[in-house]
């Protein structure tokens, strides 16, 4: 996601390399990152948004780094109201969900990635999570209960099938078998 995020800069697509990086870093439903705004995401190192879904407050920490890339990009769209929301359409209003997927298809097949089948809205955020996984490879039973709150899920059963974790260690059961 990060190669992704920074070749869509470089092609001055600053929308959408902010959209990707605020969805794979933050792990939000397209809901909550649809409706971040530039000062939320410059003002401070934290933010805090209700969840529309669960109507859960959720306080998110901005990687430094990243913040530097939200700082370019802010400079590069020529934002002068920080008070406006980040994804606003050329009509002038926020992207809808529908209006991202489609977006987020074309790129897909612009920047030709194969190892994602369904490149959507969802997929950003399940690529935080996975990431969380494979960063705490020592201790993944401890991410996935970290990511179970930050999801909001109901139980660490339930954020490993939403990852589609569960399936995967099934799979890979058939790797341990030897037939020499």
């Amino acid at each position: 996601m990060l190669s992704l995020v920074r070749k869509l800069y470089k092609d001055k697509n600053y929308t959408m390399s902010l959209y990707i990086g605020c969805a794979a870093f933050f792990g939000l439903r397209v809901s909550d990152t649809k409706r971040l705004t530039w000062s939320m995401l410059l003002n401070d190192d934290t933010f805090s948004i209700i969840e529309q879904k669960t109507q859960k407050n959720r306080t998110i920490k901005i990687n430094p780094d990243f913040q530097n890339h939200i700082r370019k990009c802010y400079t590069a769209l020529g934002i002068t109201n920080p008070d406006t929301y980040c994804f606003i359409s050329q009509k002038h209003t926020v992207f809808s969900t529908q209006r991202l997927n489609v977006i987020l298809k074309d790129i897909k097949e612009q920047y030709k990635i194969k190892n994602i089948d369904h490149f959507s809205n969802h997929s950003l955020r399940k690529c935080f999570g996975r990431k969380v996984v494979e960063m705490s490879a020592e201790n993944s039973e401890m991410a996935l209960i970290k990511l179970s709150e930050l999801f909001n899920h109901s139980s660490v059963n339930v954020t490993r099938r939403y990852l589609g974790l569960r399936q995967e260690e099934l799979l890979n059961t058939y790797d341990c078998l030897d037939f020499s």
